[in-house]
């Protein structure tokens, strides 16, 4: 599916959801110049836009209209809109919003019953491919070890994990971390938040770094749902993979699987592909918190794009 790409749309859509989920106020004791709603409405523009907070300030300054539509009588500054984000504490919030999206896409009856599970790094920081191969440059005239700075780098790249459907791409689950890891740990919960939003969900599909027994079991024994995992994990082996499940997917999942259904989980990473290039590859926040905030609004910004281009359709 396509994303809408009306910054006033997306605004308006992002409104109506938050009006429904998310509280009026932050507290009775906040000077209720804006809901919350609002401001996250404002917030969702920002990463549609991949703006800052003093640019999308100026946006909507040039943009009154967009205001008016959503009950705002004014424009909030960048420090509203700065302590806004860190106050809607989306790690606890998210959730909610997911499932009521969710609601909207089953009622509209675009969802499918195949997910499929991936993840992708982001970019710590926003810095030039110069800067980059001039760092290089330097660290191997010092003699660091590739793997010295492999391992200060994956301390510090943030890590997404999502569970995508994939007939319209709409983002079930979320997965947030720091740093380089195995993604087996992720596969249950990702599988679970997803498979409790969308009950007739039939189908799982994920590659090799969720190859494990314990997850087929996972989902094909307390879930109901057929699992289809790469296997080759681990180092290579000349002998069968260990585990009923495992070695019928060495044996199911053998050459190419074009126009199969596994062939159907290139697209999870069409969505991360979706991601990177209409809300960027980098992160603006510096703490944990926030950039797992960052990463949770941009996946809240990315399934709200896609509402709107389906109520265009």
């Amino acid at each position: 599916m396509l994303s809408c790409k009306s910054p006033r749309k997306v605004m308006h859509a992002a409104y109506q959801l938050a009006s429904g989920v998310l509280p009026k106020y932050f507290s009775k004791f906040s000077r209720h110049d804006f809901t919350v709603p609002q401001l996250f409405a404002c917030l969702i523009v920002k990463e549609q836009q991949r703006k800052t907070y003093r640019d999308v300030e100026a946006l909507l300054r040039d943009a009154p209209q967009w205001c008016h539509d959503i009950g705002m009588r004014k424009v909030p500054d960048h420090n509203t809109l700065c302590r806004a984000f860190h106050a809607l504490n989306l790690a606890r919030r998210s959730g909610k919003l997911l499932d009521r999206l969710t609601q909207w896409f089953a009622i509209a009856r675009q969802l499918g019953s195949i997910v499929a599970l991936d993840s992708s790094l982001y970019d710590p920081r926003y810095r030039s491919r110069h800067y980059e191969q001039r760092c290089r440059h330097y660290a191997q005239l010092q003699n660091h070890s590739a793997n010295t700075r492999r391992s200060r780098t994956a301390r510090l790249c943030p890590k997404l994990s999502i569970g995508v459907c994939t007939r319209c791409h709409l983002i079930l689950s979320t997965r947030v971390r720091t740093g380089f890891g195995s993604d087996n740990r992720d596969f249950e919960p990702l599988l679970f938040d997803a498979w409790r939003r969308h009950p007739r969900l039939r189908t799982v599909l994920a590659d090799a770094g969720y190859d494990s027994e314990a997850n087929h079991c996972i989902a094909r024994d307390d879930m109901g749902v057929r699992s289809f995992i790469k296997t080759g994990i681990g180092r290579p082996s000349k002998k069968p993979p260990s585990g009923y499940y495992r070695r019928l997917m060495s044996k199911r999942l053998k050459g190419s699987q074009r126009g199969k259904t596994y062939g159907q989980r290139a697209q999870a990473e069409t969505v991360n592909s979706m991601l990177k290039r209409n809300l960027g590859d980098a992160l603006r926040s510096r703490s944990p918190k926030a950039r797992r905030n960052e990463q949770l609004l941009r996946v809240l910004a990315h399934n709200i794009a896609l509402l709107c281009d389906e109520i265009e359709g």
